[in-house]
């Protein structure tokens, strides 16, 4: 009986231990998350204030104003990026079939990147990575037709050859 017991307080104290490790891990993500909260949003424009630190910013068919201190990436898919008055980026910024705009004095840590779109860069702006710009709605059109292109061949392809298995074969003639 006393082995059993203590073999139930055994359990019963690991089973504490792990309780109490997950709940810490859990708590301290939490508190990490409300110091530089990510926002990622669909249709509706994020705007980040100029007392405002945040953490990752991703958008979808809207756009991104920056004014404050963002802790990680802004990414805009088919909206525009506006960061100004002395606002600062920790890390890439991209701009996927929309604008960037970079006004003076503010900061960028990592790489910007325009895809399909227009970079306005005022000279005082600072990026410390790359700057690329492959600029104009050509891209796009050029990205999204070409896999089109791509299937009507092989569709082309398909029909041309069961067409010639179909076609009933000539016998040579002798002369």
């Amino acid at each position: 009986m006393y082995r059993g017991r203590r073999y139930a307080l055994l359990i019963l104290g690991a089973a504490f231990l792990v309780w109490l490790a997950v709940s810490c891990l859990a708590l301290s993500v939490t508190a990490l998350a409300k110091d530089n909260p990510s926002y990622t949003q669909f249709g509706h424009t994020i705007n980040v204030g100029p007392s405002d630190e945040v953490g990752d910013l991703t958008c979808f068919g809207c756009s991104i104003h920056v004014r404050g201190l963002v802790a990680g990436d802004v990414t805009a898919f088919g909206g525009n990026i506006t960061i100004e008055d002395q606002a600062q980026v920790s890390g890439d910024v991209t701009a996927f079939a929309g604008d960037l705009r970079l006004t003076k004095n503010v900061k960028v840590d990592g790489d910007a990147t325009v895809f399909g779109g227009q970079l306005r860069r005022d000279p005082e702006a600072g990026v410390g990575g790359d700057v690329t710009s492959m600029g104009g709605r050509g891209w796009i059109m050029l990205i999204f037709l070409s896999p089109l292109v791509v299937l009507g061949l092989v569709v082309a392809l398909v029909i041309w050859l069961v067409q010639r298995i179909r076609r009933p074969a000539v016998p040579a003639t002798a002369a």
